[in-house]
């Protein structure tokens, strides 16, 4: 609305960022004075800084190939104007969102993240977590690891990674899954999650880091995105079922 517009305009003026968080998808913005803004890129939201003396630029999110050319442009929704440079916010289905707190009391009162599990990298995500979190859960394993109540972040590329690094079938019923399987899959999603990072990420769409390049886990991809090529274990055909709406990739001879 116009009157939140204004509330942003007037409430980021003359303020200085201080950090940069993340939660889940989430970027949050603290600002001087206790002040927040919360950001989510969506499927097409992207940063892009240019610096006065046009010493390059840092792109984060999603490419978008006009904004490469020329800023602003149609895309382009927020501008910060810095000390030594521009901000530009650009998204072009719009579905990102910029959103303002006074103060750290009103980002927290919202409770954004209230409904979110932990994050497999965060340090109580353990095994003991994952036991509990799959314990009587009648739901099938591929979407018990992508409900973000119970781990944030998987998604649906590692969690067919996981599975397969663990030999854990996709559509098996949570509640099946014994203790030690269980530990073999926590092992995968710490391993996997780590190698990703380690390497950028998998970048399988238009995603870019922030020096603009691409990253590299998807040439690691054992079975996402792999429907009827080889096994790299058993050599025969990777098998594509939907779970949850979702396609997923798996080996019905490597998992049981």
């Amino acid at each position: 609305s116009l009157q939140k517009k204004r509330e942003f305009i007037r409430g980021t003026t003359g303020e200085k960022f201080i950090s940069v968080e993340r939660r889940a998808k989430n970027l949050i913005f603290k600002l001087s004075h206790g002040k927040v803004i919360l950001v989510h890129l969506k499927m097409s939201g992207q940063f892009v800084y240019m610096s006065n003396s046009n010493n390059g630029r840092v792109i984060g999110g999603h490419p978008i190939e006009l904004s490469e050319k020329e800023l602003p442009n149609k895309h382009t929704h927020v501008i910060f104007e810095l000390e030594k440079g521009t901000l530009y916010y650009n998204d072009t289905r719009m579905f990102g969102y910029l959103l303002f707190y006074p103060n750290t009391e009103a980002f927290l009162a919202e409770n954004h993240f209230g409904l979110y599990g932990l994050e497999p990298l965060s340090k109580e995500f353990n095994l003991k977590y994952l036991v509990n979190a799959l314990k009587n859960k009648k739901g099938k394993m591929k979407a018990v690891l992508m409900n973000q109540k119970i781990v944030t972040g998987l998604g649906n590329i590692y969690a067919d990674e996981t599975l397969f690094e663990s030999k854990i079938r996709p559509e098996r019923n949570a509640s099946s899954i014994s203790r030690l399987e269980a530990k073999k899959l926590y092992q995968a999603i710490i391993r996997i999650m780590q190698r990703a990072t380690k390497v950028g990420g998998s970048s399988v769409a238009a995603y870019r880091l922030l020096d603009t390049t691409r990253g590299n886990y998807a040439r690691e991809h054992k079975v996402y995105g792999k429907a009827g090529q080889m096994c790299v274990n058993c050599h025969k055909p990777l098998e594509k079922i939907i779970i949850q709406s979702r396609t997923t990739i798996f080996c019905p001879r490597c998992q049981k």
